[in-house]
């Protein structure tokens, strides 16, 4: 859920606003990974714990009024809010707040932040974001109405597409996006465990519902396939298709015994490509990543968990969005910091780059446009954030 305000400052450990995230605005708890304090999403985009959920729709337990904008839903139409529950596994019981870094390493300059796009009312609880790098346009997805939506390159809202449903061009939970180079939307459906594709004008050109069990992450090849992570198989899958015509060509599985694979990113010019784990270990906050490179032939040619990065580093890295700049690099989100950093070429991963270290609250999303500006999905203010180089 958005914090209500302004920029609290930063000299806390947890701001204001990151507590305001973690509890209910109703009965005022702290929402928790299961049972009733489970966070849910209402379809106008308020979150509430499922025990207020249950409690609002009354004993028949049917249809409930939300609290804050008096939208009436029934009890079917909420769902999880994945990110929230990414926010509280990432924090664990001590809810251990974020460590601040400084700015770009060697003096030089930071991106500007040149675009802001979305926020509540627009985007509610957004969970993946696109470029179409020959128009420029951004492809976002979210939990509002429409799953789907189209920006242009100069923030207009082209396009809105993908209702919740179980029509052929619905999109019941969207958990990635990508778009190919060709200029079709590929979305991951966790509601329905598919993976789909619309032209820009949101008419579906194919679904693949059979074969996946929790598909996640997406990533476009140079070759037009599209890279798929199943978080709940441990896999990697290279899908071949022909989307205008709406043919399925193959879908392959390239690597299997994965630990909850989600992010996955493909470097337009090598084919290199980077999947985030997300390992689960004993004890308070028992969660951390792990990011593993592979060449465009799938060797594995590098590996760094969150425990090696933080030998090296001065915070602990919790990678929620991997990208390729122009460059080749490889550029993280990082929920623990609030920061974008770059972590070098595959060949000289990992070096320490901050890119931006102010300003993001709970990024999840990261991608670069054609022109190299850096497009960050802030899911903490329901925002996407474009950044030009100085």
């Amino acid at each position: 859920a958005a914090a209500e305000g302004g920029e609290a400052p930063r000299s806390v450990p947890l701001r204001a606003a990151e507590l305001g995230l973690l509890e209910c605005r109703v009965c005022f708890e702290r929402y928790g990974p299961g049972g009733r304090r489970r966070p849910r999403n209402l379809p106008c985009g308020h979150v509430l714990c499922r025990g207020c959920v249950e409690a609002l729709g009354g004993p028949e337990r049917r249809r409930l009024e939300c609290p804050f904008c008096r939208r009436p839903c029934g009890l079917g139409e909420t769902s999880d809010c994945l990110p929230l529950l990414q926010l509280l596994e990432l924090l664990g019981p001590g809810g251990r707040g974020p460590s601040v870094l400084g700015g770009a390493a060697g003096g030089a300059a930071p991106p500007r932040l040149r675009l802001s796009l979305g926020g509540w009312g627009s985007l509610l609880n957004p969970t993946g974001v696109a470029a179409c790098r020959a128009s420029g346009r951004l492809a976002v997805v979210h939990d509002g109405k429409k799953r789907v939506h189209v920006f242009g390159p100069s923030g207009s809202c082209l396009q809105r597409f993908g209702e919740r449903g179980d029509a052929g061009n619905d999109v019941k939970y969207p958990l990635g996006v990508a778009v190919t180079a060709d200029g079709h939307v590929v979305v991951a459906d966790g509601g329905d465990r598919s993976v789909k594709a619309f032209d820009f004008d949101g008419r579906g050109t194919l679904a693949v519902r059979e074969g996946f069990c929790l598909p996640w992450g997406l990533g476009a090849t140079p070759e037009c396939d599209v890279m798929v992570t199943d978080a709940e198989a441990g896999a990697l899958y290279r899908l071949t298709a022909d989307f205008g015509k709406g043919r399925l060509k193959k879908c392959q599985l390239v690597r299997s015994k994965l630990s909850s694979p989600r992010g996955v990113a493909v470097c337009p010019s090598s084919g290199a490509v980077v999947v985030i784990e997300h390992l689960k270990t004993k004890g308070p906050g028992g969660c951390s990543t792990r990011m593993k490179i592979f060449s465009a032939d799938m060797t594995l040619i590098g590996q760094m968990d969150s425990f090696g990065l933080n030998l090296v580093f001065p915070s602990k890295i919790y990678t929620t969005a991997v990208a390729f700049d122009k460059e080749g690099c490889i550029v993280v989100t990082d929920v623990c910091s609030q920061a974008v950093i770059c972590l070098g070429k595959p060949e000289e991963f990992p070096v320490f780059t901050p890119l931006v270290s102010h300003g993001l609250s709970y990024p999840v999303g990261l991608t670069y446009t054609a022109n190299n500006s850096l497009v960050v999905l802030d899911s903490g203010d329901h925002s996407v954030k474009i950044y030009s180089s100085a």
